[in-house]
């Protein structure tokens, strides 16, 4: 479905923005702008502010930028987590002062525990807005799951500490005592305050918060360009983790069920912990699918550190260059921002958006890809199907629906993983038949293979907006397929059940109806 690359111009586009630094919420987005290299030095004092507005105007946006020596914390605007320092009002009031005019409190930025820490203020009406955080430290601190040391680092050491032992132990462990378990645990694990479970809306309404003060300043909105390509407002990738050998046998009727709706997927496969038949691979291949690698033995100790992963990385290659594979997921989800900028794939699919049952809980908080250094991060979105119908003893797919649904709402990509070892244990196949024919009809959805979704996100991170002869409109190697659009947009959210609301893991949609 082609659409052109321009968006008619209304208003008529003269925004041309500078920036003190560069602008995460800008790059993401693809909104032009030019980064200066200069904040404000306030007179007296070693405060800078961060800022960003029209060339010539003056800062529209400040911000205030974060101090080395304190530490993020969690706090709520306008209902939305953040995790970031907060400067109080009367510390931000020496910044008013150096900045001039009249400026009134918009809104007020609590603590987690509702104590007011600090306020979002706007200047003659509007003209100028300052934040009392660092947009950039704040997004950055939930896709790299930073937060997680910032708000819990004993707890951290705890449980890295737990995944060790458990991995030690987990072969002499019967696995009905392994289930049962995590099952008890889980109970727990599903109240996990941040990131909710089992969506985490947070960095993406801090985008549509930013871009709706920044449009309010500017009195215009912001361009932008679209996540997807071609016109498609949302997108969908089918991925599989073949963990065992009596996987290999799972691979086929999970296929045929792809097959009947015209779909492919990508296939994650274990090079050291069973054989993987060449005419296997080659069928899969020949069919359109994906070949990725699962790690190398699948014993829990591929992505323990930086230096285990750095010691399997030769290995962990050479077997992606025999497959042709130039994707990668970590065993059990395992990873850390820092081990995984070593693994040189081409994508990634390890950081779930939000998950408190895995080994290494938390998640990047975005249903968007991630530049990650060279490496495109391809979030896991939907529930894994083995947590959801093994450990929280789902009877169908709701939950997957249902996430899905809100993830199309919001332009979000929904990344499914379904384990062929587990089809008997799970019934998951009959799930993902049903979750597959709700939406392969869906005109406005982009059913991809990762390596497609990250080969498009490349080329929109090398594009940019400009304006034309006829308004805003791309340029760059996405701009045959890219589309400009204006943000804020006006949308429809739909809520989502959070764990806190639940009674118990065993509750879903499908024991409601």
């Amino acid at each position: 479905m082609a659409v052109p690359a321009v968006m008619p111009a209304a208003p008529t586009p003269a925004l041309v923005l500078e920036s003190s630094g560069p602008v995460l919420l800008f790059d993401i987005h693809r909104t032009p702008y030019t980064p200066t290299g200069r904040p404000i030095a306030l007179d007296g004092t070693s405060r800078q502010l961060g800022w960003t507005g029209t060339e010539g105007s003056g800062p529209t946006l400040v911000w205030t930028l974060p101090d080395p020596d304190r530490r993020p914390s969690l706090h709520r605007v306008a209902g939305t987590p953040l995790i970031a320092q907060v400067t109080d009002d009367g510390e931000a009031e020496v910044a008013r002062r150096g900045l001039g005019g009249q400026w009134e409190p918009h809104l007020a930025v609590l603590t987690d525990e509702g104590r007011p820490a600090g306020s979002v203020w706007v200047r003659d009406g509007g003209s100028c807005v300052m934040l009392p955080f660092d947009p950039n430290e704040a997004m950055a601190n939930l896709w790299t799951e930073a937060y997680l040391q910032a708000l819990t680092p004993h707890v951290e050491r705890v449980l890295a500490l737990g995944r060790s032992a458990y991995y030690h132990l987990r072969p002499v462990v019967p696995r009905h005592l392994q289930i049962a378990f995590r099952r008890r645990l889980a109970h727990q694990q599903a109240r996990t305050a941040f990131p909710r479970w089992p969506v985490e809306p947070a960095l993406h309404d801090l985008y549509d918060l930013l871009f709706g003060l920044l449009a309010g300043a500017l009195g215009q909105p912001v361009p932008s360009l679209a996540p997807w390509p071609s016109g498609r407002r949302w997108a969908f990738v089918l991925t599989h983790d073949v963990e065992t050998a009596a996987g290999l046998d799972g691979i086929e009727p999970l296929r045929a069920v792809e097959r009947r709706h015209g779909l492919v997927s990508a296939w994650n496969f274990v090079p050291e912990r069973y054989e993987l038949p060449a005419s296997l691979r080659a069928g899969l291949l020949a069919e359109g699918c994906e070949i990725g690698v699962h790690g190398l033995t699948h014993d829990g100790h591929d992505v323990e550190s930086p230096a285990a992963l750095a010691a399997r990385l030769p290995a962990i290659r050479g077997y992606a260059r025999m497959w042709g594979a130039t994707g990668f997921r970590a065993p059990a989800m395992q990873r850390s921002w820092a081990a995984m900028d070593l693994l040189d794939f081409d994508h990634d699919a390890s950081f779930p958006d939000t998950d408190p049952f895995q080994p290494c809980r938390g998640g990047c908080c975005t249903w968007w890809p991630i530049m990650h250094g060279d490496m495109v991060e391809l979030p896991l979105t939907l529930p894994q199907d083995h947590t959801l119908f093994v450990i929280l003893e789902a009877t169908g797919p709701g939950a997957w629906i249902e996430k899905t649904e809100l993830l199309r709402t919001r332009g979000g990509l929904a990344q499914v993983l379904v384990h062929p070892d587990y089809l008997d244990e799970t019934g998951s196949l009959t799930a993902y038949e049903e979750l597959l024919a709700t939406f392969v009809d869906d005109p406005a959805a982009w059913f991809a293979l990762p390596a497609e979704v990250s080969s498009w996100w490349r080329a929109r991170a090398r594009s940019s907006v400009v304006v034309g002869p006829s308004g805003w409109e791309a340029v760059g190697p996405a701009a045959d397929r890219a589309e400009v659009r204006l943000l804020p947009e006006r949308r429809t959210t739909m809520p989502l059940r959070h764990a806190e609301e639940r009674t118990s893991p065993r509750t879903s949609p499908d024991r409601e109806r």
